[in-house]
């Protein structure tokens, strides 16, 4: 049987949980963040080449230390969708969302029948390779699978209402540099445009009763997007933890000689 979705549970009721991205293959790397405490991991496959049988036991190194695990696809791609929930992704998380129409063929691709269109069969990892009653099954997928769509372009903005109106949207990510982009100021994430597009964008999905998610640098960061409202908070990625880390080390042990 599927496992159960903390995280979900936590932000239905509105309690911030962090998380990073795993770009790193080595399974020992989902495990140490897992003892570290984080909440969730985002499986990173738009910004890495790893394939599906390296995801699988990312996964399954999630779920052996009670580390929701969700996958960011590449890009919108429905069988790429299956191939994460089906290898017990609890989540998926859809860059570029720019309209209402994409934002349901994500909810169509993430839940079954009768709340979307995903191909359904009884014999994969997230079913317990058929181990389990297949009604139960469908309905604990469709409850605890976390929706997540990005919001990262000006188009997105603008339909936001609609994408919104989806009742099975879980979590809007707000993308900064992608947004700085499609403003036309890139790589000014705190240009005032830019935020102002961030503060209508998170305004929009708390009353909409919908979750905010992001990513930053540090744990001063996260505080600080907690306290504007953003409750699904990724703090960088496996490898630029490592990298902040070790380069604070160099420079401590440089300024001691």
């Amino acid at each position: 049987m599927l496992h159960p979705n903390p995280v979900k549970a936590a932000l239905r009721a509105g309690r911030p949980q962090l998380g990073t991205f795993a770009k790193f293959t080595d399974p020992a790397a989902v495990e140490i963040l897992a003892l570290a405490g984080f909440d969730f991991i985002i499986i990173d496959r738009e910004h890495t080449q790893m394939g599906d049988e390296t995801m699988v036991n990312l996964i399954r190194a999630a779920h052996a230390h009670q580390l929701t695990p969700t996958v960011r696809v590449r890009e919108f791609n429905a069988a790429a969708i299956l191939h994460a929930l089906d290898a017990g992704a609890l989540g998926i998380q859809v860059p570029q969302v720019n309209s209402p129409e994409m934002a349901r063929a994500v909810v169509d691709a993430a839940k079954y029948p009768p709340l979307g269109k995903r191909g359904y069969a009884a014999s994969q990892r997230s079913a317990s390779y058929g181990f389990c009653d297949a009604a139960a099954y469908a309905a604990q997928s469709n409850a605890e699978t976390l929706v997540t769509v990005y919001c990262e372009t000006r188009e997105a903005v603008e339909c936001l209402d609609a994408i919104l109106a989806l009742p099975e949207i879980d979590v809007v990510f707000l993308g900064p540099a992608d947004l700085s982009a499609s403003y036309g100021v890139i790589g000014q994430t705190k240009h005032p445009t830019v935020q102002r597009a961030i503060d209508t964008v998170i305004e929009k999905t708390r009353a909409a009763g919908k979750t905010v998610g992001t990513v930053c640098k540090d744990a001063a960061g996260a505080k600080e997007l907690v306290a504007r409202g953003v409750n699904y908070v990724s703090l960088d990625s496996d490898q630029g933890l490592l990298g902040q880390l070790a380069a604070r080390y160099v420079k401590e042990f440089a300024n001691g000689r």
